[in-house]
């Protein structure tokens, strides 16, 4: 493959693998349409067989092989949807996969990996570890390296989403296509396509703001490894950028904006709420941007989000539902305290019958060693209509005489 991506490697990548990818579907969000001024648009990749964008790139790539290289087998480092989307097509096109995985891996992800025919290894304490160790195993080996964004045959399969837009009804003529950053790859070539096609269009990239690699090469001029992390898209949080990757980004990407992990709890919580979709916290995060108002001059135009990816640990779903309410200032947790009395926990529950606020749950700090004598602290968890109605049932827990010791929304 050249050194470059180009439109021409993104159209060939796509007669490649047309046939073995799903061509997802574009749907208009009302509900975001209405809040957000503009005509928002959905492009699911989550749909895809393995639930992510990866496939696109991973089968790009299988393809471009020789058949000495595909006799050797292939070699990448993931614990996620680049894992998946390999070992899937590797497996059809009867080529050793094997995936380097950290140790710390949820056994979903390795099972699912195992299931599409790879061969696991798990070795070290974070993804630098799994990747050294994959490279070593290609040293060893003679295989071939998969990497899961600094690769142009991998991009240019990402691209690919750019010539399903361009061709859609819906997104043919958006004025805005908003991309999910991590390594870059996904970006870089729907945004090389889509510039080399209508160079008018606005490409927008996003990231976590706790770990905004790209926006920091791009800023500073120059590729460095940052510390951060997040629980909630660690699909994009990629601490080091590939140089091909900044160097598409700087001739291609408009903006890079960042949200934060409550903003995108809270953008899954809305699209399983509005949209009925299952989304992971990458694929999820250019709807944060959207909603959150990080993209300027949007009013009155054709907005498409890519929803990178639906495979979200379902053992983290509960407690992102939850952080997600609670950003919305559907859910608020108070601290207050009453007289160790008879009757005092009734007086202070009417306080919040008449706030109209749904009680999920009381406790008593009885021993609390900085509660006066003849008091108790209590702390109330509850249902709440918005942000305003919290600022409301703290204003009438003053004025009825008790005092908020602790207030939060939780996610703090």
């Amino acid at each position: 493959m050249p050194a470059d991506v180009t439109k021409k490697t993104v159209e060939e990548a796509y007669e490649r693998i047309r046939g073995g990818i799903v061509e997802t579907a574009v749907t208009r969000s009302s509900r975001f349409s209405d809040l957000c001024g503009a005509e928002i648009l959905l492009k699911l990749e989550n749909l895809q067989i393995t639930g992510a964008f990866k496939e696109r790139g991973a089968l790009n790539k299988l393809l471009t092989l020789s058949a000495e290289e595909r006799e050797k087998g292939v070699i990448a480092a993931s614990a996620g949807n680049h894992a998946q989307g390999l070992a899937r097509h590797a497996k059809q096109l009867s080529i050793p996969a094997t995936i380097v995985m950290p140790r710390k891996t949820p056994l979903v992800k390795v099972s699912s990996t195992q299931y599409w025919g790879a061969t696991v290894v798990l070795e070290g304490d974070s993804y630098d570890d799994a990747y050294q160790y994959s490279r070593d195993l290609v040293e060893k080996k003679g295989a071939v390296y998969v990497h899961p964004f600094a690769d142009p045959a991998v991009i240019a399969g990402q691209g690919t989403i750019g010539i399903e837009l361009c061709r859609n009804e819906l997104a043919r003529d958006a004025d805005v296509i908003v991309v999910p950053v991590g390594g870059g790859g996904l970006i870089g070539g729907i945004a090389v396509y889509m510039k080399e096609t209508r160079p008018a269009v606005r490409i927008i990239g996003v990231e976590v703001a706790g770990c905004a690699a790209m926006k920091h090469a791009l800023e500073r001029g120059v590729i460095e490894t940052i510390a951060g992390s997040s629980r909630i898209a660690d699909g994009i949080t990629v601490k080091r950028v590939g140089e091909l990757n900044v160097d598409i980004a700087k001739r291609y990407v408009d903006e890079i904006v960042t949200v934060t992990d409550d903003e995108i709890a809270n953008a899954i919580l809305r699209l399983l709420e509005v949209e009925k979709i299952v989304v992971e916290g990458a694929g999820a995060a250019p709807v944060a941007a959207i909603l959150n108002n990080r993209i300027a001059d949007i009013t009155g135009k054709k907005v498409v989000a890519i929803i990178s990816g639906g495979n979200i640990d379902v053992t983290l779903i509960s407690r992102i539902i939850m952080r997600g309410l609670a950003f919305d200032g559907r859910i608020m947790q108070v601290e207050t305290r009453v007289p160790d009395i008879p009757g005092a926990l009734e007086t202070v529950l009417h306080v919040f019958h008449e706030a109209n606020a749904n009680i999920l749950e009381v406790s008593h700090h009885h021993y609390h060693s900085g509660t006066p004598i003849g008091e108790i602290n209590v702390s109330f968890t509850m249902e709440t209509k918005s942000k305003d109605h919290i600022q409301e049932i703290e204003a009438m827990m003053h004025d009825k005489g008790y005092a908020v010791i602790r207030s939060s929304l939780l996610s703090r």
